[in-house]
């Protein structure tokens, strides 16, 4: 692609590079956008303003205009967007936009992601945070090409590189349980059950009628036993505060394992992860209480999407795991 001045009478069919205000037929002033293709309407305009050079970009062989290049190297990164659960918007200024057809989670290829944008500067691509959660309609991405066009070998190339870089993982479960413990006659307040059922209702789930337990090992076993949920959730009296704690020792007790207690999430640390059979159990931090973002919601929107969290999942959530202050936090930082 040629880009620079050139006489005016010779810019009929080259892409405008900065906006213009002509006079038009009838006196009638109009703007001649940046982007747009001269034609010999708009070359006349310009002459009879006395402008004699212009700014333009001129495709040559082997170029692809922007909007034709960002829709190009959608369709390579979604090559089936109803698998993905992704929608390609049309392209307009160089730009394409991905969003989600509903809720789930982002998944992406970050080294492709990174490939993609290796490739050209002129050819950008830039993503929400892999994992991060979405609800249906959200924007997930947008694709840019900076110049009016590109070469078609860098375009390959960058097709190439992020071919099915991107999907939107979507729920799994339908319904949780989630188990409160109790310590003496003390019901807990309706707030943390509150807060948890509308984290659920962003991916269309729900929680199964309310089930307590004395905050003992023997008898929140019982509970996790009879959980109808086909995730279950545990939210104690007293936080979890170390492997061999109330909420871990029931659900082995009641069969289960527990594959990680604590996590390096900041409000979050007091999680336990485990498994009944093939439900997921999640114990959950104090801070599930609050609707504030808290380490448990990361573990919990990848459960209900079936991505698999290990321990060593829960370690790498560090890096970016001080999260927000909850204002109402007995002994804040």
């Amino acid at each position: 692609m040629k880009f620079g001045p050139v006489p005016v009478a010779e810019a009929a069919g080259a892409v405008l590079a900065h906006s213009v205000r002509v006079t038009g037929a009838g006196n009638k002033a109009r703007r001649l956008p940046k982007g747009n293709v001269l034609s010999a309407a708009d070359i006349a305009d310009l002459a009879a303003e006395g402008v004699t050079s212009i700014t333009v970009a001129r495709l040559e062989a082997g170029d692809i205009a922007e909007d034709a290049a960002a829709t190009r190297l959608a369709h390579a990164l979604i090559p089936d967007p109803e698998a993905a659960r992704i929608r390609i918007a049309r392209g307009a200024k160089g730009r394409v936009n991905l969003h989600a057809e509903g809720a789930g989670l982002l998944r992406l290829d970050r080294p492709a992601i990174e490939a993609v944008n290796s490739v050209d500067p002129m050819i950008t691509l830039a993503t929400l945070p892999d994992y991060q959660r979405i609800g249906a309609g959200g924007m997930i991405a947008t694709i840019k090409i900076i110049s009016y066009a590109v070469p078609e070998a860098s375009l390959h190339k960058a097709e190439r590189a992020g071919a099915g870089a991107l999907h939107v993982a979507a729920p799994v479960y339908r319904a949780a349980t989630l188990i409160e413990t109790r310590i003496g006659a003390v019901e807990p307040s309706p707030k943390g059950r509150e807060a948890m059922a509308a984290r659920l209702d962003r991916f269309g789930m729900r929680l199964t009628d309310r089930a307590f337990a004395a905050h003992e090992i023997a008898d929140l076993a019982g509970a996790i036993a009879r959980a109808e949920g086909e995730v279950i959730l545990i939210l104690t009296a007293s936080a979890t505060s170390d492997p061999a704690d109330v909420g871990p020792e029931a659900l082995r007790a009641a069969g289960g394992r527990v594959t990680r207690v604590g996590m390096p999430v900041d409000p979050g640390n007091l999680l336990f992860l485990g498994h009944l059979g093939d439900r997921p159990v999640i114990g959950l931090p104090g801070c599930a209480r609050s609707p504030a973002l808290n380490g448990a919601d990361w573990v919990l929107e990848r459960v209900i999407c079936g991505q698999e969290v290990t321990s060593a999942d829960i370690a790498a959530m560090a890096v970016g795991g001080l999260l927000k202050e909850i204002p109402t936090r007995p002994q804040p930082r």
